[in-house]
């Protein structure tokens, strides 16, 4: 593949920022509870929960202050569940079948979908359903991208030609939008470059 430093350079300082984000992430849960190591579960203060416990709107008045036309929505957005589930396990099926053949290490879904939100204290009945939808379905996201990321890199890792928005997490190893002698030299190189993902 051809090297470009500069774009290597670039690609590294972004995930060193990402991890620094992670970290700052970390240490901005110490203004509100510890970490338990002995269960492993969030511990909080005990005075931190009883005063937002108590300023939970109830469900019922919750629901009442939005508009009609909000809670009309209500099935259609609970209705991509259906091919979200399906999704989740035609996803999982594939990986679970090929993976192995094409010798790229399994993407590990609980990485994505972290089920952690719902039974916050401060929130009430209906935010909860709507944490766990949300944590959910943006995780599965998450992880069904890095499947296909990781599937685009086997067979066909080439950049667009076009800017795009966002890139999953392989785009940096794929060759450049018409660097035809790197992609017949190398491809086989690239098809195998998984290390920095293997366990």
């Amino acid at each position: 593949m051809s090297n470009n430093s500069k774009i290597n350079e670039i690609y590294e300082k972004i995930k060193n920022l990402e991890e620094d984000l992670k970290n700052e992430y970390e240490k901005n849960k110490q203004k509100f509870y510890f970490d338990n190591k002995f269960n492993k579960k969030f511990q909080f203060d005990k005075e931190y929960i009883k005063e937002y416990k108590s300023k939970v709107i109830n469900s019922f008045k919750y629901l009442w202050r939005e508009r009609i036309s909000i809670i009309l929505t209500i099935p259609v957005i609970w209705s991509v569940l259906i091919p979200a589930f399906l999704l989740d396990i035609f996803v999982s099926l594939y990986q679970a079948v090929c993976f192995p053949i094409y010798r790229i290490p399994k993407v590990n879904r609980k990485e994505y979908i972290i089920i952690d939100r719902y039974n916050l204290f401060y929130l009430n009945k209906i935010q909860q359903i709507n944490c766990l939808y949300c944590e959910y379905f943006n995780g599965l996201m998450g992880y069904v991208r890095e499947v296909a990321g990781r599937t685009e890199q086997y067979w066909c890792p080439i950049k667009h030609a076009n800017k795009t928005k966002d890139t999953h997490s392989r785009y940096n190893k794929f060759f450049d939008y018409g660097d035809a002698k790197s992609f017949q030299e190398e491809i086989d190189t690239v098809r195998e470059d998984f290390d920095d993902v293997k366990k």
